[in-house]
């Protein structure tokens, strides 16, 4: 199992680098520019991506900053956000490389943000939900960035896999 997240936790980073990639060739007012997605805007939508994380990490290491809600703001600039999810992403990576089979194996308990009560679960199920959540809302990002006239970009996890780093994996 930790092969399988720390390929889950390379592939994200590779995934979250290219959406902002995509992201930089829009000016301030379109990666503002509500467009109805979830949380509103492009940047709302990488911003809720970031938060999740963030509270989920928190959970599962005791450290760091969890924002109390998740349509939080934390960076309205681009350059900011990016920089902060290259960080969040760097930790992701580091912390799951860290990892034991036993510790992946094991169980934690958190409080819940939406309805505030408290779950105890497997920590590898939790694991398996962050990297779908975020393949989730890079799907939205994905979609504002095309509305917004931008091209496609390819997300795939094969094509990361068909990567230098992603070749480990494959």
């Amino acid at each position: 199992m930790k092969q399988h997240f720390m390929m889950f936790a390379a592939y994200n980073r590779w995934a979250n680098a290219r959406i902002n990639d995509a992201a930089s060739e829009l000016g301030e007012d379109e990666f503002q520019r509500d467009v109805g997605a979830a949380f509103g805007s492009l940047m709302g939508t990488l911003n809720h991506i970031l938060v999740a994380d963030r509270i989920w990490m928190k959970r599962f290491t005791g450290e760091g900053d969890a924002p109390a809600k998740l349509d939080t703001i934390l960076h309205r600039e681009l350059s900011s956000l990016r920089e902060a999810r290259q960080a969040e992403d760097a930790r992701i990576v580091d912390w799951i490389g860290a990892m034991t089979p036993e510790g992946l194996a094991g169980r934690f308990t958190y409080i819940t943000v939406t309805d505030v009560r408290t779950i105890s679960q497997r920590l590898s199920p939790a694991l398996g939900h962050v990297f779908n959540h975020q393949t989730h809302h890079r799907g939205q990002a994905h979609a504002i960035l095309t509305m917004l006239g931008q091209p496609s970009v390819v997300l795939d996890l094969v094509y990361f896999q068909r990567t230098e780093e992603g070749r480990a994996y494959a």
